[in-house]
C-alpha cells in the first residue's frame, strides 16, 4: 500500500532553521567600524581647515568646517559611550588603574576641538596645576572628560574654565562654563536612572549615565566616585564636577 505525502500546503511555508544571530556583537563590530570611519573624517576636516585662506569667503567655510568638526567629536564620543556601556554589560569594562596627568586630558581636549572654540570665539582656561596626578583609569576618565568638555563648548556663550584640586583627600575637577546652565528638571533628575531621565526629559540621559558608571565605578577603601551638577559659579552657568577616590 503506497505511503500518503502527509505534507500540507502550510508546510510549504516552513522556512529552514537559521544559525543564532548575536545582534549586540554585530552592533559592537559596526560601532568599531563607524568609529574608524569617524576618526577618517576627522584628519580630512582638519586638513582642510589647513588649507583655508584668511579671506571673508574662505572665513565661512572655515566656520562651516568647524561646526561639522564638533559634530564629528560629539558623534564619535556617543558611539564610545555606547561600546562602554555594553562592556560594562557584560561584565567587560575592567578598571585599569594607573597615574595620571589631569592637565594632560585638557590640554588634548584643547587641541582636538581648535578649529571650534576659534571659529566660535570660545575662551578656554585650564587651572589646573601640569604637576596634578591621580589614580585612575586613563581611557575611561578620558572618554568622561572628554563628553563633558564637548558639552561645555556647546552650551558656552563664550567662556569655559576647568579646574582641579584636592580636597578632603579626594580629586575634585570641575568644568565650568558662561551659558544658561542645566535645567532644573536635569539637576532634579541627576541622580535617576537612564530610564528616568527618559521619560521624564524626553532625552535619553546616555552621557549622564555614562558619566556616573564611570565615576561609579572607581572604589577606594569603601569611597566610591562620584559626579554632580550645578549652575552658578564664577562664570555663571553650568558646572560638572567629578570627585574620585
Amino acid at each position: 500500500m503506497p505511503v500518503k505525502n502527509m505534507m500540507t500546503p502550510l508546510d510549504d511555508n516552513i522556512k529552514p532553521s537559521k544559525d543564532t544571530v548575536d545582534y549586540a556583537l554585530i552592533l559592537t563590530s559596526a560601532v568599531h567600524d563607524m568609529k574608524n570611519s569617524l576618526c577618517l573624517l576627522l584628519q580630512s576636516i582638519e586638513s582642510m581647515s589647513a588649507d583655508i585662506n584668511p579671506s571673508q569667503d574662505d572665513h565661512k567655510h572655515g566656520a562651516k568646517l568647524a561646526d561639522l568638526h564638533y559634530e564629528v567629536l560629539r558623534l564619535n564620543s556617543g558611539l564610545i559611550q555606547v561600546l562602554s556601556l555594553y562592556r560594562d554589560d557584560k561584565d567587560q569594562l575592567p578598571l585599569n588603574i594607573s597615574e595620571c596627568f589631569i592637565a594632560d586630558y585638557f590640554t588634548e581636549f584643547c587641541i582636538k576641538s581648535q578649529l571650534y572654540s576659534d571659529s566660535n570665539n570660545i575662551e578656554i582656561n585650564i587651572n589646573i596645576d601640569t604637576d596634578l596626578a591621580w589614580y585612575c583609569d586613563h581611557n575611561l576618565i578620558n572618554y568622561l572628560l572628554s563628553d563633558v568638555f564637548i558639552n561645555a563648548l556647546r552650551y558656552s556663550k563664550g567662556k569655559i574654565l576647568v579646574t582641579a584640586n584636592i580636597v578632603n583627600k579626594q580629586l575634585v575637577i570641575e568644568i565650568a562654563d558662561n551659558g544658561a546652565g542645566y535645567p532644573d528638571s536635569m539637576l532634579q533628575a541627576q541622580h535617576n536612572s537612564m530610564a528616568e531621565l527618559s521619560s521624564k526629559q524626553g532625552r535619553t540621559g546616555l552621557g549622564l549615565y555614562f558619566a556616573r558608571l564611570i565615576a561609579n565605578a572607581h572604589i577606594i577603601k569603601r569611597k566610591t566616585g562620584h559626579i554632580s551638577l550645578s549652575n552658578g559659579g564664577e562664570l555663571g552657568g553650568g558646572i560638572f564636577t567629578l570627585i574620585l577616590p
